[in-house]
């Protein structure tokens, strides 16, 4: 198997961000899978790797990314090492990154020989917060033909539905989430709101996922105590063309966590992504 690990390529306000591809070489076209992180996210965490090593191993170019604002960096992606970074992210930056992924994939600068990537075949997979930016983007990128979502939100609304705390918000110019693994305070400027407020037909993933005019797997786990198991059933009520996978007594990761240590995936991320694949393959 052919892994290139931290492609560099350049984000949103031109800050850098880092990428890695996973593809069995043949000489024989394959489908195309982006995927994008969630919330307090990144490319490396838990048992992703291992993840992508699956999704290439069936057939598929598998890319993963860091959003350019999610906190890491070129020189630390591990861990989240510029929390300014972080509270200047947005909705509008991280649909511009998964343009340039997109892009950068369909130019063929991906130093990967062109026989490898059937490029009029790309598959989004997004993960929680990252599941309704993909929403978004493929009801707007008409490149994109398939998408699963995990665990994925269905609304963007939460970070301007009370007006008391935008207030707070607007006032203080930031506030904080705690990261309960890694215990760091980390910031949100108002900025994040305000793009929001300012471009918000165009984030209402409601609207995006009624628009879709592709095949979706919508997988989510019953038990998710990070974004309730009715998301999912509202995502798919929107649209004939979803399908629901529910893993029963899932969690928001699926079983996983980070670091992992064990060399295989947890059996309820090993079902989603056998589940995914077959998807991908028209098996579903």
């Amino acid at each position: 198997m052919n892994i290139l690990r931290n492609i560099k390529l350049e984000g949103a306000d031109a800050r850098p961000f880092l990428l890695d591809l996973y593809v069995e070489q043949n000489n024989s076209p394959k489908p195309v899978i982006i995927f994008s992180h969630g919330f307090k996210g990144f490319k490396d965490f838990g048992c992703f790797d291992m993840v992508a090593r699956t999704f290439a191993g069936a057939g598929f170019v598998f890319i993963k990314y860091n959003f350019s604002h999610n906190g890491t960096t070129v020189d630390d992606p591990l861990n989240f090492a510029d929390l300014d970074a972080f509270g200047n992210n947005n909705f509008s930056k991280e649909m511009e990154d998964l343009g340039r992924v997109i892009d950068w994939v369909v130019n063929g600068d991906t130093g990967i020989s062109l026989s490898e990537f059937r490029r009029g075949e790309i598959y989004l997979v997004g993960h929680s917060r990252g599941g309704g930016t993909t929403f978004l983007k493929a009801a707007e990128d008409t490149r994109i033909k398939k998408i699963s979502t995990w665990a994925s939100v269905d609304s963007f609304e939460k970070f301007a539905a009370n007006e008391q705390m935008l207030e707070t918000w607007k006032e203080a110019g930031v506030f904080y989430v705690l990261n309960g693994r890694t215990h760091q305070q980390m910031p949100l400027y108002f900025q994040l709101c305000e793009d929001y407020l300012a471009n918000k037909e165009r984030f209402t993933i409601e609207r995006a996922a009624k628009k879709l005019d592709i095949p979706a797997l919508v997988v989510h786990g019953t038990a998710d105590p990070t974004v309730p198991f009715d998301t999912a059933q509202n995502l798919v009520s929107l649209n004939t063309k979803f399908n629901l996978l529910s893993i029963e007594d899932g969690d928001h990761v699926f079983g996983s966590s980070h670091p992992w240590e064990r060399p295989h995936l947890p059996e309820d991320l090993k079902q989603v992504v056998e589940s995914t694949i077959d998807f991908f393959r028209g098996d579903f």
